[in-house]
């Protein structure tokens, strides 16, 4: 259980810091070429951070990384892709249209869901003192995406602009996370997150060209800021799998990983000296303890 529990909480830091990476760079490119044009080449350049990875595995490291020989594994690892490529444009999507100060909490609610959904409907073993501590770290995660200045209640209603693309994405991710979980379980977690990765990226690219949305990015453009998005996003998917294929504990890995706003918001306070409200404050206090509790009996 400890060993598990080890793997799980490494795992959800290392999805936490990939993503809250990811999201600190994006703030170099999406005001400048779009957020599309921004997802679409980051991931491009996190596929190509992947195949050097599995080539190194392979021909340095000697580790064996099989490709799945069955049609319906293919299938499956399509449909993953082009999900997790769905949740990207519709959250995007949905925060183009409306108040973050609104959306960002809809959207953070997926790791809740993710370990409800887990812990209830798959019987992930989970110990009431975990349990309670993954509701605080949760917790936290809420309050870390909620800005108290710009948020009003009377805002917050269904039927605000883009909530409606936040919530199916939330609620979309969330799936894709226990799912993904439960696919990947006992597998070549290497080659499935690679070939994931693939289809993600491609789904993404299809889609920016039926939209019709242009992709050029200048000579001079943010190119070191989409590599190292790619590369970040690259960190949390291997953590992510690495987690779920490991280790039971599912819900550790979803609720740490999906704290990925607390770095974020470290990084933009130490480098772009944005402001940290006192309620942020008190939500990094919160999952920080939360992370700790984790290992106190």
């Amino acid at each position: 259980m400890e060993k598990e529990l080890f793997i799980a909480t490494l795992a959800g830091l290392g999805g936490m810091l990939g993503w809250g990476l990811a999201d600190f760079f994006a703030k170099k490119t999406i005001d400048k070429i779009g957020s599309v044009p921004s997802l679409v080449w980051a991931h491009f350049f996190g596929t190509l951070a992947l195949l050097i990875f599995v080539l190194y595995q392979t021909v340095i490291a000697k580790q064996h990384i099989f490709l799945p020989a069955e049609v319906n594994v293919w299938d499956g690892l399509l449909f993953f892709g082009a999900l997790q490529a769905i949740v990207y444009l519709l959250a995007y999507e949905g925060f183009g249209k409306g108040q973050l100060a609104v959306l960002n909490p809809v959207f953070a609610s997926y790791s809740g869901l993710a370990a409800i959904i887990s812990i209830i409907v798959f019987k992930e073993k989970s110990s009431p003192h975990i349990f309670l501590t993954l509701a605080v770290i949760f917790i936290g995660v809420l309050l870390l995406n909620v800005d108290t200045k710009a948020l009003k209640l009377k805002s917050f209603r269904i039927g605000t602009p883009g909530f409606n693309h936040v919530a199916l994405a939330a609620l979309l991710a969330a799936f894709w996370q226990v799912y993904w979980n439960k696919f990947i379980g006992n597998q070549n977690w290497i080659s499935y997150t690679l070939l994931m990765y693939v289809f993600m990226t491609f789904t993404a690219f299809v889609v920016s060209r039926l939209q019709g949305i242009n992709l050029y990015v200048p000579r001079r453009g943010p190119w070191i800021f989409l590599v190292l998005i790619g590369l970040c996003e690259v960190i949390a998917y291997l953590s992510l799998s690495l987690g779920f294929s490991m280790t039971s504990l599912t819900s550790i890995v979803i609720v740490l990983a999906g704290a990925f706003s607390l770095p974020t918001i470290i990084l933009a306070r130490t480098f772009l000296k944005e402001k940290v409200t006192p309620l942020q404050t008190i939500a990094t206090f919160v999952i920080i303890v939360g992370i700790i509790f984790l290992y106190i009996r």
